[in-house]
């Protein structure tokens, strides 16, 4: 098999903990998150073409090209590296779109990853997240493939290993744009900041979450359910939220409980991306940095 027949993962993140602390000159704002990868994961796969052009199948639904980020994220790297071929892209969808799961960025990091390595480009890891960093702020992340503490605007990364339990994400039939919850008259942006030994004690709030159930009843919904079955909390700006088991079997027996209208999975927490494992064992070693 060679790298243009192989379907690589871009896995959902969760964001285990994160504070809105304040807003930049320029509207982004800055947090304190804690990333982390669950092994769901869209499936994409690569055939490099002789002209320039970018293509994607199938389209996604609602998503145009000019707003489609594993297309920008490639002409981005033609852009930037004067590459004079293409690809053809197929994007498998398995996470959903605006759920707060980091699809799009993750499509967007695993395209410029393989496509660095199938048009022999040899950019170092660090450039690629800043490339990424020009699509979006959670793009770097999955491009680095690591579990991290994150600040600025979720760019400053310091990698570290939380523990690794199992999840139940539920994904409440809804969209919840993050431009409009960012730019909500009613959010506070004045979250105190917090240690990684915070985090570590307990200290795992979203500082949104109170506001995204506000506005969005379905959200609130499943997270009345999941504090029935432990905790339920926000990942990103939602909509989807999670519940923390210590073993499988307890996930699943929480799943198994779901009421017939609520939708969701079982996947387990990891602190090494899943597209970074199948790189290195396809490739030898990820890119340096």
């Amino acid at each position: 098999m060679n790298a243009e027949e192989i379907h690589w993962a871009a896995p959902a993140k969760l964001n285990l903990m994160l504070r809105v602390l304040g807003r930049r000159n320029d509207g982004y704002h800055l947090l304190q998150t804690v990333f982390q990868f669950l092994e769901q994961a869209d499936a994409l796969s690569f055939q490099v073409r002789n002209d320039r052009q970018i293509h994607c199948t199938p389209a996604l639904p609602g998503v145009s090209d000019d707003r489609n980020l594993a297309i920008l994220a490639a002409r981005l790297l033609q852009r930037h590296t004067g590459y004079q071929g293409g690809a053809d892209i197929h994007i498998r969808k398995q996470l959903p779109m605006g759920g707060g799961l980091g699809g799009g960025s993750s499509n967007a990091a695993t395209t410029l990853v393989i496509l660095n390595k199938l048009w022999n480009l040899d950019l170092g890891i660090d450039e690629l997240a800043g490339l990424g960093l020009q699509l979006g702020a959670d793009v770097p992340i999955f491009i680095h493939g690591r579990s991290a503490w994150a600040e600025g605007i979720g760019e400053k990364m310091q990698f570290f290993q939380p523990q690794e339990p199992w999840y139940l994400v539920l994904t409440p039939d809804c969209h919840v744009s993050t431009a409009k919850i960012f730019c909500d008259p009613q959010l506070t942006r004045d979250a105190k900041t917090i240690k990684i030994r915070d985090f570590i004690a307990g200290r795992h709030e979203n500082t949104l979450q109170s506001l995204v159930a506000q506005r969005h009843p379905k959200v609130a919904q499943a997270l009345s359910w999941l504090d029935r079955h432990g905790e339920g909390r926000l990942t990103g700006t939602g909509a989807c939220v999670f519940g923390e088991y210590p073993s499988r079997q307890k996930a699943e027996q929480a799943h198994q409980q779901l009421p017939a209208d609520m939708q969701g999975f079982v996947s387990r927490g990891s602190n090494i991306s899943p597209l970074h494992t199948q790189y290195k064992e396809f490739f030898g070693a990820w890119p340096s940095g």
